[in-house]
């Protein structure tokens, strides 16, 4: 682990420069820990819903979980509305969460187009309403991650940005495409550059980094604080311990499929665990290109002790066939 301070949020000083990013549905506790260990600086939950805080709902407990050695540990909100925002972050500090996040990023229909997550970014006042009274009502500090705007003709990053500063926030991650791009087209570093150069705050870089390569492009590019990896995370998490996935051994690999699959096990029970492991397992294993004859049985296996018996029958019999 690196213990070098690379950045401060607030007064909480950040170990490290390599940051996953948070993922619905995949940085939960079980990968996201593992990927700590492997060198990602800080822990981002997966984002809450502020209705789902206040509406008592059980998913946000296994949403928060997390493990002492995570911290920082980032907990990521997101609603339309100041108050209930500011409620639910109320609700969650005694969790004891180190930074409370505001998600702008998200570009999924059911959030953005409620005005939630990336939603936000065409309403400035509100942004600005929002992060002022987080500012001022929490004893965390306060961050922020946004994309560069809704769409090509509305791209305010620059305003965001502005305000996330100047409302009191200690951190901004941006993911440098709009909301209209999704995951789709090249992320503009450019960007991601000019608004690291007008603001004081740490500035992460988020997208299109796969390789180590990209991660001292984008640095460099954009001269940034910390580098946030996301979707190139799941097939190597590896990354984050600056190693390609070409550098990394079959017998690494097997030795991560089974700390995950422990980890989920433990987290989710059995039955659920298991299944719900499939979706990380299928892009661990991507760039081995195996063939359906053996990848079909084992991502839709529901009896651990065979899905155990056909993952060690893959390593020893078929993976090192392979060069």
């Amino acid at each position: 682990m690196n213990s070098q301070t690379a950045f401060f949020v607030g007064n909480i000083p950040v170990f490290g420069n390599l940051i996953l990013s948070p993922m619905d549905g995949l940085s939960e506790r079980p990968f996201r820990s593992l990927v700590r260990k492997s060198g990602s600086a800080m822990s981002y939950t997966e984002f809450i819903n502020a209705i789902d805080v206040l509406s008592g709902i059980q998913r946000v407990h296994k949403k928060i979980s997390y493990y002492e050695s995570e911290r920082p540990v980032v907990f990521q909100i997101f609603d339309d509305d100041p108050d209930r925002i500011l409620d639910a972050a109320r609700q969650l500090i005694p969790f004891q969460p180190d930074i409370i996040d505001l998600n702008m990023g998200c570009s999924a229909h059911h959030v953005a187009g409620r005005g939630a997550g990336a939603g936000l970014l065409p309403q400035p006042h509100k942004v600005a309403a929002i992060i002022q009274n987080l500012v001022k009502n929490l004893p965390v500090p306060v961050t922020a991650k946004i994309r560069l705007g809704w769409d090509d003709h509305n791209r305010n990053y620059l305003e965001i940005a502005r305000i996330v500063e100047d409302c009191g926030a200690q951190l901004i991650a941006v993911h440098g495409r709009t909301k209209a791009q999704g995951y789709t087209g090249r992320a503009d570093w450019d960007a991601i550059a000019e608004i690291k150069s007008v603001l004081r705050i740490p500035v992460i870089a988020n997208g299109d980094v796969q390789t180590v390569t990209d991660i001292q492009r984008i640095q460099a590019h954009t001269r940034c604080d910390g580098v946030m990896i996301g979707r190139a995370a799941l097939f190597n998490p590896w990354i984050f311990s600056y190693k390609d996935r070409e550098e990394v051994s079959h017998r690494e690999v097997k030795i991560w499929i089974d700390a995950h699959l422990e980890e989920m096990i433990q987290f989710h029970g059995i039955e659920l665990g298991l299944i719900l492991f499939r979706k990380y397992l299928k892009r661990l294993l991507s760039p081995y290109q195996i063939s359906d004859e053996f990848l079909l049985p084992l991502l839709t296996e529901t009896d651990f002790d065979r899905f155990k018996n056909q993952i060690d029958h893959l390593f020893k019999n078929v993976l090192e066939q392979k060069p």
